[in-house]
């Protein structure tokens, strides 16, 4: 049986996919699955689905952008290109149907396999659907979304079956006690984890170094900055700092999975932004939160996803309008002052949480090639 995954863009669209496909391997060994990726050129994407014996093609996607760019002209001249790669690829290949995450890699494969009828599944992460979901959806048989049904845009309730965000299981591995000795935690003061995503990162950045000293007095900081900030917040913080107060603050300019699954587990609040990804890792992990949406994301697409989960009590939304340094401060230290508030953040939290998504996405799409 043979599954071609799209999807392209982003790490967003390439994490879930591989959490489908490992779950899908462990579950069904003998069924003799083979996996397939068709998407635009991303070496990053390449080297993750090798690991996982995923053969993958690549079409000439384009993309097209919701401001004006020389580039939209040159993509519309990609896009009918693409959909002839993907037309030939999915013809000469003869998956048994396609998974579908999104982004602007994945339509010409889902045109191109509604034409040769092949069944097509898609996966929406956010609240608010991106154009390319929002367009595949007209030839989509089901969609697997993140958030509640309620909660999610745009498609037919009666289309969607609600099953969280596949999250990578590396992710809940670990223990506190070894993400205290990997981190070297004094374990004095309580762990905030801060985390500036792939993208919007220097401004949480540069609000952490206005309040460095006041934070480090209260709190001990883990701190991703992001890679491109990384020198910039590290020679800022070596002159703002008291140096009694350095073994407090733990800065890095990326964390991988290993060291993002022990941060998680370090950490007694976090504060990230909000793509779908992160607050489903958050919420597997049950830990209090504070999100701050990426202003401008597409479709609004972070606002929405923090306010929907913020909605259960399992977080606090502080908005880029209102994210000062010294209100930061004074949430988290009301967070922290109320027990009872962080107990019950963290069990809405959990309540929340779909550690399994991966593995309920591998078990309908096994029944429906097996039925």
């Amino acid at each position: 049986m043979k599954i071609l995954f799209a999807g392209g863009g982003t790490a967003g669209h390439i994490f879930p996919i591989i959490s489908v496909i490992r779950e899908m391997k462990t579950a069904y060994p003998k069924a003799r699955l083979k996996f397939y990726f068709l998407g635009p050129k991303d070496q990053f994407a390449e080297n993750l689905f090798a690991e996982e014996g995923v053969i993958v093609k690549k079409i000439l996607a384009g993309k097209i952008r919701r401001y004006f760019s020389v580039l939209n002209v040159l993509d519309i001249f990609k896009i009918p290109i693409s959909i002839l790669q993907a037309f030939y690829y999915i013809f000469t290949i003869s998956p048994d149907i396609i998974f579908s995450k999104g982004g602007y890699g994945s339509l010409p494969t889902v045109f191109a396999g509604w034409l040769l009828m092949t069944p097509i599944f898609l996966h929406e992460s956010d609240v608010a659907p991106g154009l390319a979901n929002k367009i595949s959806n007209l030839f989509s048989l089901e969609v697997f979304a993140s958030f509640p049904v309620e909660k999610t845009e745009y498609f037919p309730k009666k289309k969607i079956i609600s099953v969280g965000n596949p999250i990578r299981k590396e992710i809940l591995s670990g223990t506190k006690e070894e993400a205290a000795e990997s981190f070297g935690l004094t374990g004095e003061k309580p762990v905030v984890l801060v985390l500036g995503g792939s993208q919007g990162s220097q401004n949480i950045n540069e609000k952490i170094l206005e309040i460095l000293n006041d934070f480090l007095k209260n709190f001990e900081l883990i701190h991703q900055t992001g890679q491109a900030n990384f020198t910039q917040v590290k020679s800022e913080s070596d002159v703002v700092v008291d140096k009694n107060l350095k073994k407090y603050y733990h800065l890095f300019p990326f964390l991988n999975t290993k060291g993002l699954s022990l941060a998680y587990k370090a950490a007694d609040l976090i504060v990230s932004r909000s793509g779908a990804g992160s607050i489903f890792e958050i919420a597997a992990e049950g830990k209090p939160s504070i999100l701050v949406p990426l202003a401008g994301s597409a479709q609004n697409h972070q606002v929405k996803n923090a306010y929907a989960y913020s909605s259960t009590g399992a977080a606090i939304v502080i908005e880029e309008a209102n994210f000062t340094p010294h209100f930061l401060l004074e949430t988290i230290k009301k967070i922290f002052s109320n027990r009872r508030e962080t107990e019950l953040m963290s069990k809405k939290a959990e309540e929340f949480a779909k550690p399994n998504a991966a593995r309920i996405i591998g078990d309908y799409l096994e029944a429906y090639l097996t039925q």
